[in-house]
This record gives C-alpha cells, sequence and structure tokens, in this order.
C-alpha cells in the first residue's frame, strides 16, 4: 500500500491525480507541468520550451500574455477598477461597447445589439436557442453532422459528437440533424436537401425556430462549408421562417483570416455566438450578437452571475484597439494563412491522398491521417519534440493546427517542421511494421 502524502513532491503530477476529476483530458496528451508562457510558446516547470499549436483551443488567438493586452489589464488592476459587475453599467464595459460598435460592427454595416451571457461558449449557444425559440414560438432546431457547440445540454443536443452526447445520461431531443456540406459527398447540396424537407409538409420535419452552423467545423475535424452552399442555407433558413445562428465561438476573431469566419460569404446572420479568443487575454468572455429586431428579451430572461466580467472587457478593447483598427492585421494573418496552406499540403503529397490529406481554412488548417491511432502517435511524437498540437473529428483522425495569429514565420515555419518530421517517423514506422 502506498501511504506517501501526495503532495511530498515525489510525483510531479501526484496532486493533480489525487485531487483532480478523472474528467481532465488534454493533460493526458501533454504530460508535464507549465509555469509560464509568451508569445507563441509554453515553458515547463523545468524550463523546457514547447510551441504552441493548441492556443487554449483557439482561446489565446494573440498568443500567451499579448503585451499590449496585459499592460492594459495591469493598469486597470492598479486603478483598482471593478473586478466584477453583473449587469451594471461600468466603464469597462462601455469602452469595450464602443469600441466593438466602431471597430468591428459599424464598418461591416451590422446592426447587432450585444447580450453577455455566462462566460462560456456553450453559454452564448444556450442563450441563442433559448432566444430563436421565444421569438419564434418553435421548439426544433436544425443542427449538422461532426457539428460540435458545447456539452451542457442545450447546446449538446446540437452537437454530433456520440461519446459526448452519451455522458448526458437523457435523451437530447429538440434537434433534426441533417448532413453538412460535403458529408455526402461533393454532389449533393444538402442546403437543397433541408428546403426539400421543409417544404414537404409529410417530411417529418417540424419547422424550425433556428438553423445553427459552424462556418467551419473545428472538433468535426476541420471541414469546411462552401461560400455558395452557405449562402443557400441562409436563403434556405429565411425561407421558411427560421433563424440564422452561426457559431463563430472557435472559427472567429481572426482566425479564418477575417474577424468573422462567415464575412467571406457575405452572410447576415441573425444571431452570432462568440467565446474563446474575444476576451483576447484567455479570460472567460461570451457574447450573443443579435439582430436589433430581434432583440426580444424580457429583463433577466437569461444571466449569469458572471456575465460581467470587467478585466475580459479591459483586455477584449485593448485586443481590438491595438489588432484589429486598421487592415495590417488580417492581411498579416491572410500570409500566414498561406504559408500554414502550402506547408500542410506538402506534407500530405509525399503520401497516397486516400491516407494523408490537408484541409481547414486560414489558420484553422490540418491534416487528416484517416486513423485516430495515427494521429495520436504523431501528436505525441511531436510532444516529444517540442510542440504541443492535438488532434479532432469523429475518430481523432485529423491533426489540427490552431497556432498563435501573431506567430512569427520562423516559429510557424520551425512548428511545421517538427510535426512533419513526425508525421514522416509515424508514417515510417507504421509502414515498416505492416511490413
Amino acid at each position: 500500500m502506498n501511504n506517501r502524502n501526495p503532495s511530498d513532491g515525489g510525483d510531479q503530477f501526484a496532486i493533480f491525480h489525487h485531487h483532480e476529476s478523472e474528467v481532465r483530458s488534454y493533460a493526458r496528451s501533454f504530460p508535464v507541468v507549465f509555469a509560464t508562457a509568451r508569445g507563441a510558446e509554453l515553458f515547463a516547470r523545468d524550463g523546457t520550451a514547447y510551441l504552441d499549436f493548441l492556443m487554449g483551443c483557439s482561446s489565446l488567438n494573440y498568443g500567451h500574455n499579448p503585451p499590449e493586452l496585459k499592460s492594459a489589464l495591469a493598469d486597470y488592476i492598479g486603478g483598482d477598477g471593478i473586478t466584477h459587475g453583473l449587469d451594471l453599467y461600468n466603464e469597462a464595459k462601455e469602452s469595450f461597447l464602443r469600441e466593438f460598435h466602431e471597430t468591428i460592427l459599424k464598418p461591416r454595416q451590422l446592426d447587432y445589439v450585444v447580450q453577455f451571457p455566462g462566460p462560456t461558449g456553450a453559454n452564448a449557444v444556450e442563450a441563442a436557442l433559448k432566444l430563436a425559440r421565444k421569438i419564434t414560438g418553435r421548439a426544433n432546431i436544425i443542427a449538422f453532422t461532426n457539428g460540435f457547440h458545447g456539452v451542457s445540454l442545450g447546446a449538446l443536443s446540437c452537437t454530433g459528437s456520440r461519446y459526448h452526447r452519451a455522458a448526458a445520461g437523457q435523451l437530447l431531443g429538440g434537434v433534426t440533424r441533417l448532413p453538412y456540406d460535403g458529408y455526402l459527398g461533393s454532389t449533393v447540396d444538402t442546403a437543397d436537401y433541408l428546403d426539400h424537407l421543409l417544404s414537404d409538409p409529410s417530411s417529418g420535419v417540424d419547422a424550425p425556430a433556428a438553423v445553427i452552423v459552424e462556418t467551419v467545423q473545428g472538433e468535426g475535424g476541420l471541414n469546411v462549408a462552401r461560400t455558395a452552399w452557405l449562402r443557400n442555407l441562409a436563403n434556405v433558413t429565411h425561407r421558411h421562417g427560421a433563424l440564422l445562428i452561426v457559431d463563430d465561438i472557435q472559427a472567429g476573431i481572426g482566425r479564418t483570416d477575417a474577424f468573422f469566419s462567415f464575412e467571406e460569404a457575405g452572410l447576415r446572420p441573425d444571431i452570432v455566438t462568440m467565446a474563446k479568443s474575444i476576451s483576447g487575454y484567455g479570460l472567460p468572455m461570451a457574447l450573443v450578437l443579435i439582430d436589433r429586431q430581434l432583440d426580444k428579451w424580457e429583463p433577466g430572461e437569461h444571466n449569469g452571475t458572471f456575465r460581467g466580467n470587467c478585466h475580459a472587457f479591459v483586455t477584449a478593447r485593448a485586443a481590438l484597439e491595438h489588432f484589429w483598427r486598421t487592415d495590417s492585421f488580417a492581411a498579416s494573418v491572410r500570409e500566414k494563412g498561406n504559408l500554414l496552406k502550402s506547408r500542410l499540403e506538402k506534407i500530405a503529397q509525399k503520401y497516397d491522398p486516400s491516407c494523408v490529406s490537408a484541409k481547414g481554412r486560414g489558420m484553422m488548417r490540418g491534416i487528416d491521417l484517416k486513423s485516430g491511432e495515427i494521429a495520436g502517435q504523431v501528436i505525441s511524437t511531436a510532444f516529444q519534440r517540442g510542440l504541443i498540437v492535438e488532434t479532432a473529428g469523429p475518430h481523432d483522425e485529423v491533426v489540427k493546427c490552431l497556432p498563435p495569429l501573431v506567430i512569427g514565420e520562423s516559429q510557424l515555419s520551425q512548428g511545421l517542421d517538427i510535426l512533419e518530421d513526425a508525421v514522416d517517423t509515424v508514417i515510417r514506422s507504421t509502414l515498416n511494421s505492416a511490413a
């Protein structure tokens, strides 16, 4: 029997193993204790540096501890700024709302009001679904195969993952799931299929309150919806009296080149959910953007104690001010996105396309290895060589690269060199084992 006190230092993970729930996941893939972080790097307690292509699953698009945001937050805390404000009027929120309107919404001619739900993406989705049902008086929601919208019950009902849905322990209703763009092959327009279903009173599909969609499915495996499909989907949605909700939680804030992932398609969603990198600093914050004419909430109908995280308002404003007042940042992100695309395609071209392919958009790209076992070996090998990168997809078969948008080209190339070597090593080993 081991009677050692878990805090005695004999096992660097003892405290976590003894006190933390088994629900932890990322720590199992990257088993070191991290101590500090800066830019594109995480540093372990022993000083070992790791290039971070996980970035809080796109919660840190501007990197770790961006100095412009850190100084704004330090000044605010040093001046005894309000930390927690519920939904009271306060200067931190006022400054954020003004900057968000002037820098983001006004230039794009988007007339949205901003709702601050609880500070997670799942809570933003819950609020969006609830509001759509309230406005339309309908219960059904259209969601898509391989979609991921969170793991609270309402958001989970729209999430495709069997693994995550099983943890609910109850039936998850109120949602009709349809094939995402490309799910049935390139010749099938599944938006037309939706139109046909909703036009047929005997299809068995109830008129929906909303259609919720990701323009690029992150957890679902970097599936990219075509512009034509998105436009058709928006038209079908509105033709049948439903609202279009774009979940921009992972694909937004510059991750797919523009601030919003739907800009390229020229969409004007009725509701947009945002979280992850909206605070700019990894601080909990979420938004629901609502077409002004659809803001039918009554006071307090959807709330949350931590909807007023003033520290997040401060860093979010500073991020918009520093990175988005001009087009230069977005232009640099597009250049790096093209470099990422080129390098990943070169890696994939070494192998049979049925075994390895590149996919994704902007700086939300990866390598589809068609096997969760192989992809798992790749991320483990990459980690041993100093790169943190995760997997995605229904079988965890896609190695998903989410480098910080501010990464320098030399560090980006360094990380991709490590990834390329890891892919080569694992595939070579697999082929040798099969021979």
